[in-house]
């Protein structure tokens, strides 16, 4: 997106003509941010002499393809927003089998903790599960690449590869005093995102929903049809440690629990904002849904649903404050853009990002987690609305 060239000494190289690179580069510039050239052109100027000064004068040869993708990413990265993200091909095309819920892997689901790589789950029957991973562990080296603060999508691209590849991971876990070194072997995973049984003793249904993608609305049927027809009283909504995913996939799966009227405002800077509302054609069951600091963004929708709506209860701790949407624009050669475009509102247009969702009732866990405290306390309550 940029380039025209001066060398050190102020004059233009070539014998009077800009380098080929230059002048393309420089097309691409104009295109791009037509307007804003006129209103900075100070630092359009540096931009440009900056470019050229690299092809021209730096020690090692540097092909158009390498400035372009360093300058796309500095313009991305300006934003100082962790959610805006330049995907290069690889990493788009893994961030799309992600959305689709089927890829090759270690069948973990990873997220952002305090600027930590961790381990939100590891699936059963998954190389991570058979090779100990556990919930919680920080990830903090993958193969040779250092993986604190890391940003998401990197991980994910480092953690895939070509199945039956190895990947070396170094795991920091609470109570251990020497970082564990894993080598796991990438396997083809198809990661259910819903899972579904009757609580012991109980006629209350417990749905854990791991993360929303392309998926999860068909999952989510299928798990209610399971359920219902074990002829269940009441319901409780795992939603602790979700960390989102897809839009679409959040309204959906939330029209099976809120009444008539708006699940979710979409608020855009540009263009016209959206409401995503329910038709009321939901299961009709007591619901208590589970919250805890992990769940963010695409969670959060259905958490902030049901708390304005009155839907049901929330139960845990508040939540993690994404209240802000990303959109994925494909670019040229395999290449994508995460951007974020918009902020998303709860029925009753409450922004909640940075701010997070507070539950109804509020339960702290254990530590050591010997009791699941806030899942004791849901079927308390579910109990108490179908007695009542």
């Amino acid at each position: 997106m940029w380039i025209l060239g001066y060398n050190n000494s102020g004059a233009r190289t070539g014998r009077g003509k800009w380098p080929k690179t230059a002048g393309i580069i420089l097309v691409v510039l104009f295109v791009l941010v037509g307007g804003l050239l006129a209103s900075d052109y100070k630092h359009f100027g540096n931009l440009i002499k900056v470019i050229t000064l690299v092809r021209t004068q730096y020690l090692q040869p540097v092909n158009s393809t390498q400035l372009v993708d360093g300058a796309i990413k500095g313009i991305v990265d300006s934003l100082d927003d962790p959610y805006s993200v330049y995907l290069e091909p690889k990493t788009y095309a893994q961030l799309q089998e992600q959305i689709k819920g089927s890829f090759g892997g270690l069948g973990i689901l990873v997220g952002i903790k305090e600027q930590k790589l961790t381990v939100v789950r590891a699936y059963q029957g998954t190389p991570a599960a058979r090779e100990g991973i556990e919930d919680g562990d920080v990830i903090s080296r993958i193969d040779d690449n250092d993986a604190m603060g890391i940003d998401l999508e990197t991980a994910i691209r480092l953690i895939k590869g070509p199945v039956g590849s190895p990947v070396n991971l170094t795991i920091i876990r609470q109570g251990n005093p020497e970082p564990l070194q894993k080598t796991l072997v990438r396997e083809e995973i198809s990661v259910p995102t819903v899972e579904d049984q009757v609580l012991a003793g109980t006629k209350i249904g417990y749905i854990i929903i791991s993360q929303f993608t392309e998926r999860t609305p068909d999952e989510m049927k299928e798990a209610l049809n399971r359920l219902q027809g074990k002829y269940i009283k009441g319901l409780i909504l795992d939603l602790r440690d979700n960390p989102g995913g897809e839009l679409g996939a959040a309204v959906s799966v939330s029209k099976n629990f809120i009444p008539k009227g708006p699940i979710v405002f979409i608020d855009y800077r540009i263009g016209k904002d959206q409401e995503f509302s329910s038709e009321g054609r939901t299961v009709g069951l007591p619901l208590v849904a589970l919250i805890n600091g992990g769940s963010a963004s695409a969670s959060e929708i259905l958490a902030g649903a049901v708390k304005d709506t009155g839907a049901g209860t929330l139960v845990g701790t508040k939540t993690f404050g994404k209240g802000i949407v990303q959109t994925v624009f494909p670019l040229n050669n395999g290449a994508g853009l995460k951007l974020t475009t918009a902020r998303y509102l709860t029925p009753n247009k409450n922004d909640i990002n940075m701010k997070g969702v507070e539950p109804d009732v509020q339960v702290q866990p254990l530590e050591d987690k010997s009791r699941d405290l806030q899942l004791d306390r849901a079927v308390e309550l579910i109990k108490q609305k179908i007695a009542g």
